[in-house]
């Protein structure tokens, strides 16, 4: 619970409330990894839409798709797998709107708008935003999951110990680097990235990656 408060706080300057709706559809994501389908429900909604990878499959298309890439993070779960919401995100939701009114009041619409436009370029094309790119997007065929180890780590509480956190998701960022320190020789050998500026620049760029580019598994009793 300490954490979830937390959440609420560090969420704050973000502008929209996404604290506990990202907890709820990522530990699924971690659950159904690469099942796009399990029966009629989408499980990992990380997976771009079948109307996302025909659209945006184009140079210019995939650029404005990492543009707009945190408004298909936000949206797409709602789209493709909505849930009823839980009491904590409704707190969730009265906290933030209760911030955004008073952020207004005292300071102005544009401070607000300068706090959510801030967020989704942070999200979108950014170099840090290369990290939601990097971690499951096929660069090498059939690898599905990608570490980077590189100095932004520092400023993203070690997101890029992708495949480290994959494997131990309860181990909290600040001890990934020790997991991997005393796994090496499973880590070592993987592919990895060495900048998310050149993952969003070979993603826009290169033709054989894109929103397509991901694993998927068949469902059970199905063929897809």
């Amino acid at each position: 619970m300490h954490n979830k408060i937390f959440g609420f706080f560090a969420n704050l300057p973000v502008g929209i409330p996404f604290s506990i709706s990202f907890k709820k559809y990522h530990l699924e994501h971690h659950r159904y990894q690469g099942d796009e389908y399990q029966g009629d429900e989408v499980r990992d909604t990380d997976i771009p839409t079948y109307l996302e990878a025909k659209l945006f499959c184009t140079t210019f298309g995939k650029f404005i798709w990492v543009m707009l890439q945190p408004f298909f993070y936000a949206f797409r779960p709602l789209i493709t797998y909505p849930k009823p919401p839980t009491t904590l995100e409704v707190i969730n939701t009265i906290i933030q709107l209760i911030f955004d009114v008073i952020v207004v009041y005292y300071f102005g619409g544009r401070v607000l708008g300068y706090l959510l436009l801030g967020s989704a370029m942070a999200m979108g094309l950014h170099p840090v935003a290369g990290h939601f790119i990097s971690e499951h997007y096929m660069f090498k065929k059939g690898y599905e999951t990608y570490s980077y180890y590189g100095p932004l780590n520092w400023i993203t509480f070690n997101v890029g110990y992708h495949n480290e956190h994959h494997d131990f998701p309860a181990v909290p960022g600040s001890k990934l680097p020790e997991v991997k320190r005393i796994a090496a020789e499973f880590y070592d050998d993987l592919p990895q990235h060495d900048s998310w500026s050149a993952v969003l620049y070979d993603f826009i760029m290169d033709p054989d990656v894109g929103p397509y580019a991901r694993i998927k598994r068949k469902s059970r009793g199905l063929s897809t």
